[in-house]
C-alpha cells in the first residue's frame, strides 16, 4: 500500500464527507493505493454515524472510536499503530489542511529521501491570538531542538512507515513529533509550504491553555530525549554545582567565625541557611523532577485509552 492517511477528529460531522471525498479524488487521480484511518476522539456529535456511512461507501476508510476524549496525541498514536502504508500522512479533519498536498509530500518521502516532512502554513487563516503565540513557540522550539522548521505544530505531515513504528506519542507530545523523531535517530527532516484554508465548519477545539502545556511539554521532551540515557551528565552537573556552591558558602561563614572575623554566630546568619537550602533543596528539586519524568515516560498507563469501536482492522483493544 502506498499511503496511510491518519486523521484524528473531534466533532467534525459536517466536514468528514467532503474531506474523505477530496482525499479519494486525489488518490484516484494519482493512482495511489491507500487507506484512510479516522480516529474519533470522543465526539459528542454525529461524527461516528457519518463515519459509518462513509465506510459503507468506501472500503478504503477505516475507523477507531475512543470511549471519551483522550487528546490528539493518543489519537495519532492509535492511528500509527494500525497504519500500513509505505508513507503515513497526518492531517486535521477540519478542512483547513488540503489533500491536494498529498502527492507532493509523498514524493518528498519516496524520492527526496526524507524521513519526515512537515507542512509549513506560511499564510495562515487564523486570528492573531493563535498565530502570534504559535510563532513564538516555533522559534523557541527551533532554538532548543536545532531543527530548522517554521511550523512544528502543523497537522499536515508525512512520515516513513518505519519512523512512526519507532516512536511513541503520548501526553501532548504531538506538537513535537519532529523532535521525538530526531532523537530517535531520524535526522532527515524536511519542510514543505502548504496551503492553509479558512475553517469551513465549526470552531477550533484548542484554547490558550495549549500554549502553556506546549511549553511544558517542550521542556519535558528536551530533557528526556537528551538525557534519558545519560542523566548524570546534566542533573549530576547541576547537583554538583548547587552542592559545591552551598558548601563553599557554608565553609566561608564557618571560617570567618573560627578566625574571629565574624561577630555573629554561624547559626545567626541567614546566608548560612540559604547555603544549606542550596545544597539540599536544589539537588532534590532537579533529581525529583527527572525521576518523575522518567516514571511518567515508562508508565504502562501513559497511552492508556479505551477504544469503543473499530472498523476495518483487527488490532486488539488496549485494556
Amino acid at each position: 500500500m502506498n499511503i496511510s492517511v491518519v486523521i484524528p477528529l473531534l466533532n467534525e460531522e459536517e466536514s468528514l464527507p467532503e474531506l474523505t471525498s477530496w482525499i479519494d479524488r486525489v488518490m484516484q487521480e494519482n493512482k495511489f493505493s491507500y487507506e484512510v484511518i479516522l480516529i474519533d476522539d470522543g465526539s459528542k456529535d454525529a461524527s461516528w454515524k457519518v463515519i459509518g456511512k462513509l465506510i459503507s461507501d468506501n472500503p478504503n476508510i477505516k475507523a477507531i472510536r475512543f470511549k471519551r476524549n483522550y487528546g490528539k496525541s493518543a489519537a495519532l498514536n492509535s492511528g500509527f499503530e494500525v497504519a500500513s502504508g509505505d508513507v503515513v500522512i497526518t492531517m486535521d479533519a477540519d478542512l483547513q489542511d488540503s489533500p491536494d498536498e498529498i502527492p507532493g509530500l509523498y514524493k518528498m518521502i519516496t524520492e527526496g529521501g526524507y524521513d519526515l516532512v512537515s507542512g509549513w502554513k506560511k499564510k495562515r487563516h487564523d486570528p492573531l491570538g493563535k498565530t502570534l503565540p504559535s510563532k513564538f513557540f516555533n522559534r523557541i522550539t527551533r532554538m532548543m531542538s536545532g531543527i530548522r522548521l517554521h511550523d512544528f505544530n502543523c497537522g499536515l505531515k508525512a512520515y516513513k512507515l518505519d519512523l512512526i513504528q519507532s516512536i511513541e506519542v503520548y501526553g501532548e507530545m504531538h506538537r513535537y513529533i519532529p523532535v521525538i523523531a530526531k532523537w530517535a535517530g531520524f535526522n532527515n527532516i524536511g519542510e514543505k509550504v502548504v496551503l492553509h484554508q479558512e475553517r469551513k465548519f465549526g470552531k477550533t477545539k484548542f484554547g490558550m491553555e495549549r500554549f502553556i502545556k506546549g511549553f511544558l511539554d517542550l521542556l519535558s521532551i528536551t530533557f528526556v530525549t537528551r538525557f534519558a540515557k545519560k542523566p548524570m551528565h546534566f542533573f549530576g552537573t547541576i547537583g554538583t554545582l548547587f552542592f559545591l556552591g552551598g558548601g563553599i558558602i557554608s565553609l566561608w561563614i564557618i571560617g570567618e567565625k573560627i578566625f574571629g572575623v565574624a561577630k555573629r554566630d554561624v547559626v545567626d546568619q541567614p546566608l548560612f541557611y540559604l547555603a544549606l537550602l542550596a545544597m539540599i533543596v536544589g539537588v532534590q528539586l532537579f533529581l525529583s523532577g527527572f525521576l518523575a519524568e522518567m516514571v511518567s515516560r515508562n508508565s504502562p498507563d501513559r497511552n492508556k485509552y479505551i477504544i469503543q469501536s473499530r472498523i476495518g482492522h483487527d488490532v486488539p483493544d488496549r485494556e
